[in-house]
């Protein structure tokens, strides 16, 4: 992969890169939409949901062959400001320190399926 940051434009807000250019011949991977439940748990906050999400996404990619080193793209779901903090905190964890940071897409919604659920994260993978 490779980070695409043009100097022509305001560097990213957070650890993450403008755009993600991917090898050709890639295999992607695509997951749903991870909610943080584990073992019908919804624990409060959106770092502890964030870091059930990103597992959940680790353990998707394991099946594929792959690890978090080789997602390209994050989208992520709040519910409100005050939840960013939390789910930046869990998605720069999981992110590490990567010579090339993924992009990402950071959306504040009105809700999910159910109120206790704060933050939902979903990921784009390639490997060779």
């Amino acid at each position: 992969m490779k980070a695409l940051t043009p100097t022509a434009i305001a560097p990213p807000f957070a650890r993450y890169s403008h755009g993600v250019e991917l090898p050709a011949g890639a295999r992607i991977v695509r997951t749903s939409g991870q909610l943080g439940i584990a073992e019908g748990v919804v624990p409060e906050g959106a770092e502890a949901q964030a870091a059930i999400c990103f597992a959940s996404i680790t353990a998707i990619l394991a099946e594929a062959g792959m690890g978090p080193e080789h997602v390209c793209h994050i989208s992520a779901f709040v519910t409100d400001r005050a939840h960013m903090a939390g789910y930046m905190a869990a998605r720069d964890a999981f992110v590490g320190q990567r010579a090339v940071l993924p992009s990402s897409t950071l959306v504040i919604v009105s809700g999910f399926t159910r109120p206790e659920f704060v933050v939902e994260v979903e990921v784009w993978a390639a490997a060779p």
